[in-house]
């Protein structure tokens, strides 16, 4: 069952590379109606999510938002299968780091560098070009895929231009290999932990919510500065990421402190366009409400 589900995978890569961006975004118009109207794809937990996050919220305005995240998330499904035949030039042109050389500092004098950043519009492509992108050695630190073969070949898709995939159950390993190298370690962070009782609790968007808190303890336990990295849509296909610094001296940080910025920081940027953010996951599986 797996190979099958890997040749289908791999027709579907090859179908979309001969298939232009303008018709892409056709297909993903149908697909978004397939999502929200026929299959109803995760819609009790989309609702649920929204109107627990936004309870001054209106029906009407929560309807919205699920219909804008349900087009979000056509759009970034067609894109990511596109993403693994798109060349170079393509990626760099529809994804460029705008300010990357603020980490020229860092590679200069051999330091790593943690990368944050969340579920918010196109993240697969920042997994498939911040490899050729940025001058340190990156590391992005994904759960693996169910389907070993598909696995086996995202991996090594993204290797070729950089970026070497790392399952988090090898995290410690890693950071103790690889952080006296000048690497990105790439977390994002913004999903629920599997394991809740380590987890720090944070009210996030109006809930309470267990944290993964990863980033925080390698960043400290290694003296590793944190960067952020907001990622924008300009136009349909079209994106920029903006880095900041995040934290520049995380050993001198209170504990939990950068788990909470980070958090905040996230809220921030759905409460701007909550559309863009992944609503069918299930945040909030583990959570008791805030009286």
């Amino acid at each position: 069952m797996q190979k099958t589900g890997y040749i289908f995978f791999r027709f579907m890569v090859f179908l979309f590379s001969l298939v232009p961006f303008r018709l892409l975004y056709f297909y993903s118009d149908i697909l978004c109606l397939l999502f929200f109207y026929v299959f109803g794809y995760r819609k009790k937990v989309v609702f649920t999510n929204l109107k627990n996050s936004f309870p001054e919220k209106s029906e009407e305005e929560i309807l919205e938002i699920a219909k804008g995240f349900y087009k979000n998330l056509s759009d970034i499904t067609l894109e990511s299968i596109k993403g693994l035949s798109m060349s170079k030039k393509s990626l760099k042109k529809r994804y460029p780091v705008v300010n990357i050389d603020i980490l020229d500092e860092y590679y200069e004098r051999g330091q790593s560098i943690i990368g944050l950043a969340a579920h918010y519009t196109n993240w697969e492509w920042g997994v498939i070009s911040f490899g050729f992108q940025f001058k340190h050695k990156s590391i992005g630190l994904y759960k693996p895929l169910s389907n070993k073969y598909i696995d086996n070949y995202v991996k090594k898709a993204r290797a070729a231009w950089g970026m070497s995939l790392v399952s988090i159950k090898e995290t410690r390993n890693i950071f103790e290999k690889e952080h006296d190298n000048p690497t990105v370690f790439f977390m994002i962070s913004d999903q629920s932990p599997s394991n809740i009782k380590r987890a720090k609790r944070i009210k996030f968007l109006n809930q309470d919510t267990a944290c993964l808190h990863g980033a925080e303890l390698y960043a400290k336990k290694y003296n590793i500065p944190l960067i952020f990295g907001d990622v924008k849509r300009k136009k349909r296909g079209f994106y920029e990421v903006e880095l900041s610094i995040f934290e520049d001296k995380p050993r001198e940080t209170k504990d939990g402190e950068i788990t909470e910025r980070y958090m905040k920081k996230v809220e921030e940027i759905i409460k701007a366009k909550p559309e863009n953010w992944l609503w069918s996951h299930k945040r909030w599986k583990h959570k008791k409400q805030y009286k």
